[in-house]
C-alpha cells in the first residue's frame, strides 16, 4: 500500500508544482490571505473533498472521510511580506522551477505545504484511504502575525476538535516534537518634558531607558532551559520615544522585548524576571504583556494575549510512533526527529488546548522570511505521500496491498 501511495503522489507532482506556483503568485500577508484562501477553497473542490467550507475568520477547512477518528493538517495560508524587491534574484511572486526547486515568497514557509497536505487529501480519496479517519486539511490565517490565534479561533467557536494534529511548518522531512514558546512583551518609562536647551528642569524617560536595555541584555545570557528544546532568550527588538517636539527632553519611552520560552519558563517567571532588573525597579518601569487585536481578512477581530506556551510532545508518544513510523514504512529509513528553533501554531493547539502535536514539512526553516526562500520539488512529493499516509498509520487501518 505504502508503494502505491508514493507513486499517486509521483503522478501528482506536476500538478502540486502548479498549484502551489498559484499559490506563490497570491500576495497574502496576515490580514490579506482572501484571495489565497479561495484558491485554496477551489483546489480542494477540484480535488473532490467531501466538505470545504471557510470559517468566520477566514481559514479555510476541508474535510476527507467521516470516521470516528477526527485528525488535522495544518498549514498557513500567510507569508510575511517580501521586504527589499533588490534583495531578490528571482521574482518573489513567480515561483520560478530551476533545477528541481521551486523559489519565492511562500515557497517553503508555507504554501509549499499548504499545496502538499491538499494534495495528501487527495491521495487518500483516490486511494480510498479514509479508513475510521475524518481528516481536516486546513488552511489557516494570521499565523505570521499571532501563531496560533487561527486555531483559538477553531477549537473554541468552529465545533472542531481533532484527537491529534499535524503542524506541516517546514521540518526539512524531518519529525518535529516541539519548540519553544513566546511572548511579547513592551517595557514603559515615563518621564517630564522641558525644553530640550535645558534638560536638567525635566526627566529623561530615554535616559530611565538605557540601564533597562543593558540589564535585558545581561539577562540573556542568565536564562536557562532542557537540553533538547534549549535555554531562554530574550531581546529588544525595537525602542521609540515621545515628546512635544524634537527640541524638547522625552517623557516617555518603550521597548518591545521578544522573549522565547524553554520548557522551564512559564508567563509568570518570564514577566517577574523583567520586573526584578534592578534598573527596571529604579525607574518605576512598567512591564506589561501585550495583546494582539487585528482584524482578519473576513473582518473579524478576535483578541488574545501575546503569550504562546511552549509544548513538547514525549518521547514514546502514539502519535509522534506514528509520524516516525509512517516515514519509515514509506521510504525505507527512519527520519530524523528534531524541533523548530521558531513559533508555530502548535502554541494553541498543544500549548493552550493540550491536543497532541507532531511537525512535518517540506523545506528547511533556514529559508524562512529569507530573499532565497525555497522548497525542493522532491519534498513536496514525498511530504504529500506522508500526509496520506499518517492517518492510516496513526489509526492503525492501514493495511498492507
Amino acid at each position: 500500500m505504502y508503494e502505491r501511495i508514493v507513486r499517486q503522489a509521483r503522478r501528482h507532482e506536476r500538478n502540486l508544482v502548479a498549484f502551489l506556483r498559484d499559490l506563490i503568485a497570491i500576495r497574502s500577508v496576515s490580514g490579506q490571505e482572501g484571495a489565497a484562501v479561495r484558491r485554496v477553497e477551489a483546489e480542494m473542490e477540484a480535488c473532490s473533498y467531501d466538505e470545504v467550507r471557510v470559517d468566520a475568520m477566514g481559514n479555510v477547512l476541508g474535510r476527507i472521510g467521516s470516521g470516528p477518528r477526527v485528525l488535522a493538517l495544518d498549514a498557513h495560508v500567510d507569508t510575511v511580506d517580501v521586504g527589499d524587491p533588490a534583495a531578490w534574484a528571482v521574482d518573489p511572486f513567480l515561483g520560478a522551477e530551476r533545477g528541481g526547486v521551486i523559489y519565492g515568497r511562500g515557497a517553503c514557509d508555507m504554501k509549499g505545504a499548504l499545496a502538499s497536505t491538499v494534495y495528501g487529501g487527495r491521495i487518500i480519496k483516490e486511494l480510498g484511504l479514509e479508513g475510521d479517519v475524518t481528516l481536516w486539511v486546513v488552511g489557516s490565517v494570521q499565523e505570521e502575525d499571532c501563531d496560533g490565534l487561527c486555531w483559538q479561533h477553531i477549537l473554541r467557536e468552529d465545533g472542531l476538535r481533532p484527537e491529534a494534529v499535524v503542524i506541516a511548518e517546514p521540518t526539512n522531512l524531518g519529525v518535529y516534537r516541539g519548540h519553544r514558546g513566546r511572548m511579547e512583551i513592551e517595557v514603559r518609562t515615563s518621564g517630564i518634558s522641558c525644553h530640550g536647551s535645558a534638560p536638567e528642569r525635566g526627566v529623561n524617560a530615554i535616559y530611565r531607558m538605557a540601564p533597562i536595555v543593558a540589564d535585558i541584555e545581561r539577562l540573556n545570557n542568565r536564562l536557562g532551559g532542557e537540553p533538547f528544546l534549549g535555554k531562554g532568550t530574550v531581546t529588544v527588538t525595537e525602542i521609540r520615544s515621545a515628546s512635544p517636539s524634537l527640541c524638547a527632553v522625552a517623557d516617555s519611552a518603550a521597548i518591545h522585548v521578544d522573549r522565547r520560552l524553554a520548557a522551564t519558563d512559564t508567563l509568570e517567571s518570564a514577566v517577574r524576571e523583567i520586573e526584578e532588573l534592578p534598573s527596571v525597579k529604579a525607574a518605576g518601569a512598567e512591564v506589561v504583556v501585550l495583546e494582539y487585536q487585528s482584524p482578519s481578512w473576513r473582518g473579524l477581530v478576535y483578541p488574545t494575549r501575546k503569550y504562546f506556551p511552549t509544548w513538547l510532545l514525549p518521547q514514546g508518544h502514539p502519535v509522534l510512533g506514528a509520524a516516525v513510523d509512517a516515514y519509515a514504512r514509506l521510504f525505507g529509513q527512519a527520519p530524523e526527529v528534531g524541533r523548530w528553533v521558531f513559533s508555530t501554531n502548535g502554541v494553541a493547539v498543544m500549548g493552550m488546548h493540550g491536543i497532541p502535536c507532531v511537525g512535518f514539512g517540506p523545506g528547511s526553516e533556514v529559508h524562512a522570511h529569507m530573499a532565497t526562500e525555497q522548497v525542493p520539488v522532491e519534498h513536496l512529493v514525498r511530504a504529500a505521500a506522508w500526509y496520506a499516509a499518517f492517518p492510516g498509520v496513526y489509526t492503525g487501518t492501514a493495511r498492507r496491498a
